[in-house]
């Protein structure tokens, strides 16, 4: 019993990219990988269905990007405000009490 051989994406896209950009025709693919041009057919099918998706992961991308550099300028701005409450209770700490002296 023959065991089926398992294909990566990578390895899927790479045949398919090969035979859309003419490098090699479907006969050339098909002897070289010892595959089916039914196999490359549907590889083919299901690559082109998915290329539309392939720029809206870049507007995500950019909106994830954008919620990342809002919440960095909020770290930011914590700190900046936790520094200036550190710095203010230590010139409090150091003020001089009620008869004019410094503790």
């Amino acid at each position: 019993m023959k065991t089926r051989r398992k294909f990566t994406p990578e390895f899927k896209s790479e045949v398919v990219l090969q035979l859309l950009s003419g490098e090699q025709s479907m006969a050339e693919l098909c002897r070289t990988h010892q595959l089916t041009s039914q196999m490359i057919g549907h590889w083919k099918q299901q690559f082109l269905a998915a290329a539309s998706r392939a720029f809206e992961r870049d507007a995500d991308r950019s909106a994830e990007q954008e919620r990342i550099a809002e919440l960095e300028r909020l770290v930011g701005k914590l700190t900046m405000q936790l520094e200036i409450a550190k710095k203010a209770s230590t010139w409090r700490d150091g003020a001089p009490g009620r008869n004019g002296r410094w503790s």
